[in-house]
């Protein structure tokens, strides 16, 4: 158990050990509160490859707080476009109004400071602080919590806070005050290059292999204990693109709700078929000349998952609707892709509007 085992004694064997095994990451050429927290909120539920060009993009655009606090929705959520999890950028612009009116515009070098600004939870506070400012308090992750719940051999589940927050206050007395910063990326980059999330642990690589239980009796692959999350919600959708020669009618979402405020392909509950879906574009005042079934789909959100069919529907008079109905677009493609941020959850259609979503590879 964690709360038994000698926590201290890993220290020092993993600071020495990091110097010559840190990743070369954008993020870590100038380590600024504002760029660890950027970087921090763009790498959860994203891997660190994906990450590194919509970062560089980002920081380019958006080089500090102020810009961030003052970057029109469209704008923001298009340097966005591609990363998913659209929350986490609309936190990042309220957090950083909030740093302005409250804070001179810098981030507070105080954790509890942190924590009260919008999406930043107990990890990215002190990722922020132990980092940019050298505070030493812990940071704890998921890679965090996979290493400690395998070198103590800890069954306990990860899925709870409970244990995150236990977790937290056993590693708060341990950090090294002169190294807070480096003790905290060094445990980021054991759990993310050697104790591996996916497959087995480099156990011979490890600075941790002599004092690590999991390894010594190879019982690794059954921890850390997850607890069985609750079933997504599966839901069934029509997706329509519907074209005009080369521009295709977008219709923008809700300022509220999930994906607030992004444009999408005009979409239905359920699963239509040609003749329904012709039927509702009718519906819509619009002339349909073509219809032709697109390929399924299906995108997982964090408790819904999309499982969508397409219809691609060329019509005539889409000007006159785009004119007519409020939240409509018709927008060429080219001005799409530079202005208008759809959600990956449509990137499977993006191809007959011919747009590239996100970093082109």
């Amino acid at each position: 158990m964690l709360k038994d085992y000698p926590i201290k004694q890993l220290v020092q064997p993993l600071l020495d050990w990091y110097p010559s095994h840190a990743r070369v990451l954008p993020w870590r050429e100038d380590a600024s509160a504002y760029r660890v927290w950027v970087s921090e909120i763009m790498l959860q539920q994203t891997r660190v490859e994906a990450v590194k060009p919509y970062f560089e993009r980002f920081i380019e655009a958006l080089p500090d707080i102020a810009s961030l606090a003052e970057c029109p929705q469209d704008r923001l959520l298009k340097l966005w476009e591609g990363l998913g999890y659209y929350n986490r950028v609309r936190n990042m612009q309220a957090a950083a109004v909030t740093v302005m009116k409250d804070h001179g515009g810098k981030l507070p070098a105080d954790y509890e400071a942190l924590l009260k600004l919008k999406g930043i939870g107990h990890y990215t506070a002190g990722a922020i602080a132990s980092i940019a400012y050298g505070i030493p308090v812990p940071a704890v992750d998921g890679n965090v919590l996979r290493i400690l719940m395998r070198v103590s051999e800890d069954s306990a589940d990860i899925m709870k806070q409970s244990v995150k927050t236990e977790t937290e206050q056993l590693l708060a007395p341990v950090i090294p005050k002169e190294q807070a910063g480096m003790f905290t990326q060094a445990m980021m980059e054991l759990g993310a290059t050697v104790c591996v999330p996916n497959g087995e642990p480099k156990c011979t690589e490890c600075p941790w292999q002599p004092y690590c239980l999991a390894c010594r009796h190879q019982t690794y692959t059954g921890l850390p204990h997850k607890g069985k999350p609750k079933p997504r919600k599966i839901e069934q959708k029509t997706v329509l693109v519907i074209r005009d020669g080369e521009k295709v009618l977008l219709h923008r979402r809700p300022q509220h709700g999930l994906l607030a405020g992004m444009y999408e392909f005009p979409n239905l509950e359920g699963h239509l078929s040609r003749e329904e879906a012709t039927r509702y574009v009718e519906q819509m005042e619009l002339v349909p000349l073509k219809i032709e079934p697109l390929e399924e789909a299906k995108h997982i959100f964090s408790h819904i998952e999309w499982r969508m069919i397409g219809y691609m529907i060329r019509v005539a008079q889409l000007e006159d609707l785009a004119a007519a109905k409020t939240g409509y677009v018709f927008a060429e493609a080219e001005v799409s892709e530079e202005k208008y941020a759809i959600p990956s959850a449509f990137a499977r259609y993006t191809k007959y509007m011919n747009i590239h979503l996100g970093i082109r590879k």
